[in-house]
């Protein structure tokens, strides 16, 4: 098991924030680790999809990096087998043009994904969104008094303070930048809320053009929610303009 020399320094936020970079490209797993030590993030490299799947279920990261391309365990069987054991955030690498590999990857659970070659700038800009939208506030997670602000429209309840969203009191079991979305849809519930606004919101990042990020995020937390009673799902989309959170 080989991993790059972790890199540490202080962190932004309230808590060092680790993570985890599973690349089989040695040098550039290095270049990129030793970027993001410099923005203040602790960052331990794996090369292979077996010891990347190992240690992003150790419970140890705030976050996975994960490349799509790798032999013997590709990064989408290594996403997978995250996803059916955790919830935590996971930031695909992805080959430049390649939609095909961006829409499984997003359809199966990833966050975000940055396309390769990146710059490591543009990396750690993409990480630090996906972390400041998944931080629970730190009276929370301390155990103090919680955040009272439910927010609640039919048979959907968002608790923010927690970060969890309620389906007819049902916990629905989403990733962090589901969560987002729904939570932005939430908060504008019955309007139509823009792909430009979902994505500054809830992806933390201007949309891009021709980006498929949000349709596809959308039709897995329509496939989590499950139709209301007259056979609708609760999330509709309004043709050329955006998503609405709608109630029976």
């Amino acid at each position: 098991m080989v991993f790059c020399q972790p890199y540490l320094l202080r962190f932004e936020y309230s808590l060092m924030s680790r993570i985890l970079l599973v690349d089989d490209d040695r040098e550039l797993s290095s270049m990129l680790a030793e970027y993001l030590a410099q923005e203040g993030f602790e960052v331990e490299c794996a090369h292979t999809g077996e010891d990347g799947l190992q240690r992003a279920l150790s419970g140890g990261f705030a976050l996975t990096v994960l490349d799509v391309m790798m032999p013997q365990m590709s990064g989408v069987e290594v996403l997978n087998r995250i996803r059916a054991r955790s919830h935590m955030p996971v930031l695909m690498l992805t080959a430049r043009g390649d939609d095909l590999d961006r829409v499984i990857g997003l359809e199966m659970g990833a966050d975000d994904y940055v396309p390769k070659p990146c710059t490591a700038r543009e990396l750690a800009a993409r990480i630090r969104a996906i972390l400041r939208r998944t931080a629970v506030p730190a009276v929370a997670a301390e155990g103090g008094a919680p955040d009272p602000e439910l927010v609640c429209f039919g048979d959907l309840t968002v608790q923010p303070d927690a970060r969890i969203a309620r389906w007819k009191g049902h916990v629905l079991a989403l990733t962090s930048t589901e969560y987002n979305l729904l939570e932005v849809l939430a908060r504008h519930a019955g309007q139509t809320v823009n792909k430009k606004i979902l994505s500054e919101e809830g992806l933390g990042r201007p949309l891009a053009r021709f980006d498929r990020s949000i349709d596809v995020h959308m039709g897995r937390i329509r496939e989590k929610i499950g139709p209301m009673g007259d056979g609708r799902s609760c999330i509709q989309t309004v043709f050329r303009q955006g998503y609405q959170l709608v109630r029976e």
